[in-house]
């Protein structure tokens, strides 16, 4: 992993620097794939709904915290229907400005924009009840993703979750040269989860995605 990063500082910059670049639109967030939105959002809206609601091993719609938020393309198609409150973290200030300016009236509902690199990013302890984080753990180093993921364990609520859902190599680390992010294998993403000390509830393979794009895998992890 660290011969596929090289030096971390230009990692994470050449990352930054590649979405300054990049049109603050569901087409700009989803790579050209702008298409499979709405069978993104209906498949993880089926998978968090197997978690929510009372009694035991559910978990609350209380607060949801939805990370590399970009437009807020998940905040306002998934977690603002199902959550009383919404706050986003992102590394591009644009994407968050063009969030707050296209949520509207459901915008009421939303306590927090954080323009933030995920490895930074520290989460106010048991503040949450869905931690999501979506198509950006490539952007963090294995080491990072271990810490930030004990950082997330920490801001749970009791009874909380942490929900990662993401691109998955068929074999190994496949670093994307492009937008300085890697790609990882499902064994590895279980070894770094199992480091955080945390355990995998459920995982799911998203169906119904183009052929040629990498498999989406969402985990549900406590």
């Amino acid at each position: 992993m660290d011969e596929v990063i090289g030096q971390e500082s230009a990692f994470y910059a050449k990352a930054e620097g590649y979405w300054k670049q990049v049109p603050p639109t569901v087409d700009g967030m989803l790579g050209g794939y702008g298409s499979i939105s709405s069978i993104d959002i209906n498949g993880s809206k089926k998978f968090l709904q197997k978690f929510l609601g009372e009694g035991p091993g559910k978990t609350n719609a209380g607060v949801a915290l939805d990370c590399g938020a970009g437009i807020g393309r998940i905040t306002k198609r998934l977690l603002l229907p199902l959550f009383r409150t919404v706050d986003l973290v992102d590394v591009t200030q644009e994407f968050l400005d063009k969030a707050k300016a296209s949520l509207g009236e459901e915008g009421k509902k939303v306590d927090n924009y954080f323009c933030c690199g995920l490895q930074d990013f520290q989460p106010q302890a048991g503040r949450y009840d869905v931690i999501w984080i979506q198509w950006v753990i490539g952007h963090l180093t294995d080491e990072h993703l271990v810490e930030f993921l004990r950082r997330c364990q920490g801001g749970l609520r009791p009874g909380g979750l942490i929900v990662i859902k993401d691109n998955v190599a068929y074999d190994g680390v496949v670093p994307d040269e492009v937008d300085s992010s890697v790609c990882r294998d499902l064994p590895l993403l279980r070894r770094l989860i199992k480091q955080a000390g945390l355990g995998i509830v459920c995982e799911e393979q998203q169906l119904n995605f183009p052929e040629e794009i990498y498999q989406v895998w969402t985990l549900a992890l406590r």
